[in-house]
């Protein structure tokens, strides 16, 4: 098994868990945001949403830079919408899995980079990359989001087990102390 055949499990439980959240993404709510420094819901739902076609980008390319000299800035795609979200999410969940269903690991451990205006801002293997700059980020901003959600009293789904919103009787008391 690969080291990216590895990364399936956790990933297709992640991923779940990342399309049980956008599924309750209030379409009405898409422009609040919680401070004026904060993204609005729908800015962040999207963030989430492309990330997971991060994976694909980070194994078949050595490197981007989202801020060339001579070039366009990286410009994410424009939702604005729960549906295009959800197909966003749909779309790079399916390029992500296949991606890392067929990654040798030698491709995994070679060295990917990110660059704003030719400059170098991290070089590390694919593995970590994914790791941490695709998985944990996604799981950074869902928590952002599920903070979101409580302050717009949209139900908070459990990811780990019963939120306060849902599940075992009792969950709510329990997750109040």
């Amino acid at each position: 098994m690969t080291i990216g055949q590895m990364m399936l499990g956790e990933f297709d439980q992640e991923m779940q868990n990342t399309r049980k959240t956008l599924e309750r993404c209030p379409d009405e709510k898409w422009n609040w945001k919680p401070h004026e420094k904060s993204g609005t819901v729908g800015w962040l739902a999207g963030h989430i949403a492309t990330m997971p076609g991060w994976v694909a980008m980070t194994i078949n390319t050595e490197e981007l830079d989202y801020a060339p000299v001579d070039g366009p800035s990286y410009q994410p795609p424009k939702i604005e919408n729960k549906r295009a979200l959800l197909t966003e999410l749909d779309k790079n969940v399916a390029e992500a899995r296949a991606a890392l269903a067929s990654v040798s690991d030698a491709e995994m451990m070679k060295g990917w980079k990110l660059l704003a205006g030719g400059k170098e801002i991290f070089t590390m293997p694919r593995v970590a990359c994914i790791r941490g700059m695709v998985m944990n980020h996604i799981i950074h901003h869902r928590a952002q989001l599920t903070v979101y959600y409580r302050l717009l009293g949209v139900p908070v789904p459990g990811l780990y087990g019963p939120s306060a919103d849902e599940g075992q009787p009792g969950a709510a008391e329990a997750a109040a102390n």
